[in-house]
């Protein structure tokens, strides 16, 4: 089970969930018009890593005078988190028009999946004192969002909790891990003879 923060303290932090966090897929101009396509999450847990965000905090609210802005951050790294009942049905996705694989929970894949023992996913299990419902990321979602959205959502009434540091740091060196994975050729495909 996750254990989390309750404490919500004053900046960003690796580990934080908010709620309804907007991913801009697209923005088009058209005659002096701008078209902003987006897709919103019901939530999204913090990935970048915590040495980054306390730098980036320091330097932009520091009453020091600093010679640089190279600890600075564009965006900030997170990725959703899926209902995992929406998850075991390939639901998840569906308001989009997606349809994913399905996950039989009573076999191995399920099995593999709530102990973190597929690359690709991170099964979260919350305490009942949490409001979110059991959850599952997939490393293949992530996105980034700037730095000042968060920010207000962490000032306002869209951040959730922080995964407490021991279970946060399993997941973002899962995540790290799933990105470095080497990605290997299809094997080619054997000739057939012509008779």
């Amino acid at each position: 089970m996750i254990r989390v923060n309750r404490s919500k303290g004053s900046r960003i932090c690796q580990g934080d969930i908010f709620r309804d966090v907007d991913l801009i897929e697209s923005v088009h101009e058209s005659n002096g018009r701008l078209k902003i396509s987006k897709i919103a999450f019901p939530l999204a847990i913090v990935l970048t890593q915590d040495c980054d965000l306390a730098q980036d905090y320091t330097d932009r609210f520091s009453r020091r005078q600093v010679s640089n802005q190279d600890k600075r951050l564009f965006s900030v790294l997170v990725a959703p988190l899926y209902n995992i009942e929406h998850f075991y049905n390939g639901e998840h996705l569906s308001e989009l028009g997606m349809k994913m694989q399905t996950v039989n929970k009573k076999k191995t894949q399920g099995d593999f999946l709530h102990n973190n023992q597929t690359p690709r996913y991170h099964y979260l299990k919350f305490g009942d004192d949490v409001p979110i419902v059991d959850s599952v990321i997939d490393f293949k979602h992530y996105f980034s969002v700037s730095v000042e959205y968060l920010k207000k959502k962490k000032n306002g009434k869209d951040w959730v909790c922080k995964v407490s540091d021991l279970f946060r740091e399993d997941i973002c060196q899962r995540f790290a891990a799933f990105l470095s994975r080497i990605g290997l050729p299809d094997p080619p495909r054997p000739k057939l003879e012509k008779k």
